[in-house]
């Protein structure tokens, strides 16, 4: 695995319904927002939304899977939840790596989301540490 400043990783997924309830069943977030019609109708968002953690989601998937990879550990995010994602919308969630700490193992990543219309709905920055054998001098880790 190499691991250099300037690299990214995407992925989408369109959210359904099945995918909030059982986000919701399995974390005890129940909040109404989320899956009560009439109650999400009298929001502010005039409907159901999805999670934010569960868009969030696909960033973990990202650093653990793809950018830096499997082994990858996640040290901490910060997150701005920019605009409301809606059962049905299609969020494309891109990493890419800017700034690297070689001599730690230390990796910081800019984190995005965005819909199907091109709106962000979520971007903040990711801190992972690499596995050992990945962690090696200079700018670019292999």
């Amino acid at each position: 695995m190499s691991v250099q400043v300037g690299a990214k990783a995407s992925c989408t997924k369109t959210f359904s319904d099945d995918d909030v309830r059982q986000f919701a069943h399995i974390t005890g977030d129940e909040n109404p927002v989320h899956l009560d019609e009439n109650f999400a109708a009298n929001s502010r968002f005039g409907r159901r939304i999805v999670h934010g953690i569960l868009t969030v989601g696909l960033i973990s998937k990202l650093l653990g899977n793809d950018l830096p990879g499997p082994g990858t550990l996640y040290m901490g995010q910060t997150l701005k939840f920019k605009a409301p994602v809606f059962i049905g919308d299609t969020v494309t969630a891109t990493v890419e790596v800017i700034k690297i700490r070689a001599d730690r193992g230390i990796v910081t990543l800019d984190t995005t989301c965005v819909n199907q219309d091109g709106t962000v709905v979520l971007e903040g920055e990711a801190v992972v540490m690499l596995p050992p054998d990945d962690e090696s001098g200079g700018e670019s880790v292999s």
